[in-house]
């Protein structure tokens, strides 16, 4: 179906079909067809008076530019004949009837086959024998790079993000003998009265990928709009497109699993109607899975893009983080699931609306190890935000859906939860119920001297605003030598059985504090906590030990404020700076960050000393903290690390929320032997950790890793694919 748009200054006759005047000096008309369409474009044009000069313009994905026109050559009478194919991703052509002020008639149409076009050339000719046919030949049928369409004018950094990465992608390799016959990969879209123009793009962003081996798969939910259908019914050209007809209306799981029960390939991704695939990424995709062959899912970065295909935003994921998948399904599309395993588990679930993807991830992810899940940081998928989805119109009950999915992805582990909101209502905070008589005991471990102004507030939060019954607070004194501290250590000591404080006079050395505090400690798991640390919620504790119900957690961090309220610590970032950095600092109390992840509990691969729990059993396998190389400075990021390579996860939290009055007591490391200290320290981290190579999973590659407030940063090459732990 053509749709022929005419523009600057043609005006039509409409005593005289297909006449039209031209009084400007640029007029034309914009010829658009589908992805898959009839393959010859044909152009009748006559002159009323004198001779035109007509010209066609090609876009190859840069617009339409003059040195992409063809001219046609000076005449009066013209047949002007365009072999565009049957398929493809370039859906436009660009006619100038003339290029001065003038009356003629035109007709364009678009013809099925080569005998159509000799015939109506044979027609024509007939009726006027000095007739001009122009045969432009066989034009590009694809983009041979990201479609101008899709960014529009202006160029920003998630543009020159997608074309630095598509133009990466595009010399990627894969192997293997690929066959449409027996495909590798079928997509499966569920379809109902979609308009016929996200369909046509999607189809075109499929056609456009220069890789066999993949289907295509439309399950149409019972469609009552006759564009839609009669658009269905006409897609026979690509073998690979196949159209599943579902009589009646049942809801998007229903949909989708009639298109699974259809694909025949091992591996299967699901897909909106509304959204693309971006440039290269199925080629992306194929490279990961014989890169990663044990791997047993495979998820994508995502483009955000308007109506129009324009981009507004990139969703730059994290690797596997079970953690922050239990808050939002951060993971959504580009999702490439094994087929059996989906057959296994029973395909998706009806009742989940809004939330069934969410749902069939919780149940497929369910028992696979983090080596099984791999994620690809390429945007292989254009989401198109319009606002229209299910679970935008029907929000309050895709969010009670994706909360019952959750509280039954922990029940099948035995564990009883109530699922919330969080400060984005949206989102979710699991909570595991265990009986208060039954709270492991947490030893609170302080370094300290002097400071009594600081400790006097530190004790008080402890003992009088936590609600945690089962702890004791040990106090490792480096030489106090203040009354008013001493005085004060002695008022706990009698009033709690559960304080203790030792002192010894030495330079201070965190690492030998906490080293010295965990020898002394009987409790199931250490709490480190500095002297400058202000409890404002009563949770706090109970809090970080609740998120030890997540599997192989060894160290939780807590969510700290400058007394400002802005943010001081929302976990660290192993090598920004060629080191490690606190992410999003001074960000205000309230800021979500990336996909909202400071509103949810995340994986990090390393958090703050200052508020930190340890299990009894991460801090018999690491072992003590370096008192040698970190006597200060980066001893909690060399701990964390160590932890993280061993397989420990570590937690952030924001529902753990503290004030930190940072170094208020210990003063600065930017002058004299501190100073010193400090480049030694920090020359130790890289030595022993090589930071200034390390890649951390919590973030993404695509952003810059110079700064706390990290930038979208094109690739200078494409990253590899990867798992949470480096030793899957």
């Amino acid at each position: 179906m053509l749709n022929v748009i005419a523009r600057n200054d043609l005006i039509s006759d409409p005593s005289e079909p297909d006449t039209w005047r031209a009084e400007g000096d640029d007029p034309y008309f914009l010829i658009k067809f589908p992805a898959v369409r009839r393959p010859y474009i044909v152009i009748q044009l006559t002159a009323y008076e004198g001779e035109i000069e007509p010209k066609l313009y090609i876009n190859n994905g840069r617009g339409f530019r003059e040195k992409d026109s063809i001219a046609i050559g000076s005449g009066k009478d013209f047949l002007v004949i365009a072999d565009v194919g049957f398929l493809g991703t370039i859906c436009s052509l660009r006619f100038d009837p003339a290029n001065e002020s003038c009356k003629f008639t035109t007709h364009i149409e678009a013809l099925s086959g080569a005998k159509d076009v000799d015939r109506r050339i044979a027609e024509q000719k007939a009726d006027n024998p000095s007739l001009s046919v122009v045969r432009v030949g066989r034009l590009p049928r694809f983009w041979k790079s990201i479609p101008a369409f899709s960014f529009g004018k202006g160029r920003t950094n998630v543009t020159a993000y997608m074309e630095k990465a598509s133009d990466l992608a595009k010399n990627i390799q894969v192997s293997g003998n690929l066959s449409d016959a027996e495909p590798w990969l079928s997509i499966v879209v569920p379809v109902y009265n979609a308009p016929v123009r996200y369909l046509e793009e999607l189809v075109t962003s499929f056609a456009g990928q220069g890789i066999s081996g993949a289907e295509l798969i439309l399950s149409d939910d019972g469609s009552t709009s006759s564009e839609t259908l009669n658009w269905l019914s006409r897609q026979q050209a690509d073998a690979r497109v196949i159209v599943v007809l579902n009589g009646n209306n049942r809801g998007i799981a229903s949909a989708t699993n009639s298109g699974l029960n259809a694909a025949r390939s091992e591996w299967i991704a699901l897909l909106d109607h509304d959204d693309v695939i971006a440039p290269h990424g199925l080629r992306i995709i194929r490279k990961a899975i014989e890169t990663c062959p044990e791997a047993k899912f495979f998820y994508t970065d995502e483009l955000v893009v308007d109506e129009a295909l324009k981009p507004v935003g990139l969703m730059l994921k994290p690797a596997y983080d079970p953690v922050l998948l239990s808050g939002v399904n951060y993971i959504n599309h580009f999702s490439i699931y094994q087929r059996r395993r989906l057959e296994e588990i029973g395909l998706l679930r009806v009742g989940f609306e809004g939330s069934q993807d969410y749902d069939l991830l919780l149940r497929y992810l369910d028992g696979l190890s983090d080596k099984d899940v791999v994620h690809v940081p390429y945007p292989a998928y254009w989401w198109r935000r319009t606002g229209r989805t299910y679970s935008r119109t029907f929000l309050d009950k895709a969010t009670e859906n994706a909360r019952s999915a959750l509280r039954e992805r922990y029940a099948r582990e035995g564990k009883t939860t109530d699922v919330e909101g969080t400060l984005t209502n949206t989102l979710h905070r699991v909570r595991f119920r265990e009986d208060i008589n039954s709270r492991p005991k947490v030893s609170i471990i302080i370094p300290n001297k002097d400071s009594s102004g600081l400790m006097a507030v530190l004790l008080d939060g402890i003992y009088n605003r936590t609600d945690y019954n089962n702890l004791e607070v040990v106090v490792i004194d480096n030489g106090s030598t203040d009354p008013a501290t001493l005085r004060l250590y002695e008022e706990y000591a009698n009033r709690y059985s559960s304080f203790s404080f030792h002192i010894q006079k030495a330079a201070f050395n965190f690492s030998r504090a906490i080293n010295e505090g965990m020898a002394r400690a009987s409790g199931e798991h250490f709490l480190l906590l500095n002297n400058d640390i202000e409890i404002i919620d009563g949770g706090w504790l109970e809090e970080m030990v609740e998120c030890l119900a997540y599997g192989k957690v060894g160290i939780v961090g807590a969510k700290l404020l400058y007394p400002n309220h802005h943010i001081q610590h929302a976990g660290v970032i192993t090598g920004f700076g060629g080191l490690a950095g606190h992410w999003y600092l001074n960000k205000p109390a309230t800021f979500g960050g990336p996909l909202n992840r400071l509103h949810l509990r995340n994986s990090m691969s390393c958090v703050t000393g200052a508020v930190m729990l340890i299990t009894r059993e991460c801090a018999q396998q690491i072992g003590p903290w370096d008192e040698k190389n970190f006597a200060v400075a980066y001893n909690d990021v060399d701990y964390c690390i160590r932890a993280y390579k061993a397989g420990f996860r570590i937690v952030w939290t924001p529902f753990a929320c503290l004030i930190h009055h940072e170094s208020v007591s210990r003063g600065s490391d930017r002058s004299g032997e501190s100073r010193k200290r400090f480049e030694r320290e920090k020359e130790n981290l890289r030595r022993l950790h090589q930071t200034g190579d390390f890649l951390d999973p919590a973030t993404n590659p695509g952003y810059s890793r110079d700064r706390s407030d990290p930038k979208i940063l094109p690739f200078n090459s494409l990253p590899e694919p990867r798992r949470w732990f480096p030793s899957t």
